[in-house]
């Protein structure tokens, strides 16, 4: 059994896990995953956004579209925070903390065109690639082949949305 000294200093210890990983590495993998996961819940909402506000001839076919879209986009959150957890972080705690980080920037407007819903979050996809990619080489150069995994299946699943935005898009 421990010493009372070791419990109490693992009472007011940090959260902290331990990790293989590098404690650099950790920092600056754990700081991109947070804003991957800020704009993970950033693109959820404007996606649910459009989707709840779609109209025209094609509703039906964009609103369902768009709900399959959120329902994995949101997926990704909970294994984003998770990950971030497992190699010794902490991960986003509040609105504000994902409105202090996102990258993806929302979309109050009154009213949005259906092709215009579907080109803003196809270039809102594009980014999030982007930044995803970004993410895999920080991964690589640390080592995480956990983390690296996950988001080249994140990867694999943005493309295929930036795929069916981009063939909804093209004129008829």
């Amino acid at each position: 059994m421990p010493n009372k000294t070791t419990l109490i200093e693992r009472e007011k210890s940090p959260l902290a896990t331990r990790s293989d990983i590098d404690p650099k590495s950790v920092v600056d993998i754990t700081g991109a995953l947070n804003a991957l996961l800020a704009d993970v819940f950033s693109l959820y909402l404007k996606t649910k956004n459009f989707h709840w506000h779609m109209s025209g001839p094609h509703f039906r076919d964009y609103h369902l579209l768009l709900d399959d879209h959120g329902d994995q986009i949101f997926a990704m959150a909970d294994d984003i925070a998770e990950r971030v957890r497992k190699i010794g972080g902490t991960t986003i705690r509040s609105i504000g903390h994902i409105a202090r980080v996102q990258r993806i920037a929302d979309n109050d407007a009154d009213f949005v065109t259906a092709k215009d819903m579907l080109s803003e979050l196809l270039e809102d996809e594009k980014a999030f690639l982007l930044s995803m990619r970004a993410v895999h080489s920080l991964c690589g150069q640390a080592g995480d082949v956990a983390t690296a995994s996950l988001v080249e299946n994140w990867i694999d699943q943005t493309e295929r949305r930036r795929w069916f935005l981009f063939e909804a898009t093209r004129p008829e």
